[in-house]
């Protein structure tokens, strides 16, 4: 190996362990303001990635429905490590944004995730 090659794959681990760090440091901090759980809570219904995705896809239309996938998926790759109510949070601000008259992705986005 050559050193270019040594610090490609040292700067690649580098950015691997800085994203898990602020991962980590994210659910932290998540996990901290809303600490207080009521003693009795009622679940959600459940429902697959699949059955959101493509209740996004309707109730984005038009252009936006090519951009629902990548973000569903962005979203589900970091789910099993937050709590579900950090996830939950994440699916209703991807809710937001597709239902948002403002938001109009712009092309080559959908690759990005």
């Amino acid at each position: 190996m050559d050193d270019g090659s040594i610090n490609t794959q040292s700067t690649a681990s580098a950015q691997i362990v800085m994203d898990a760090l602020w991962l980590r440091s994210e659910v932290r901090s998540f996990e901290t303001k809303w600490a207080d759980q009521p003693a009795m809570q009622t679940a959600l219904p459940g429902f697959t990635w699949e059955q959101l995705e493509r209740q996004l896809n309707d109730l984005a239309g038009g252009e936006k429905a090519d951009f629902i996938a990548g973000m569903v998926s962005a979203t589900r790759k970091l789910a099993r490590w937050k709590p579900p109510e950090m996830v939950l949070r994440e699916i209703l601000c991807l809710a937001s944004t597709v239902l948002d008259d403002g938001f109009q992705p712009r092309l080559g986005e959908s690759e990005m995730t």
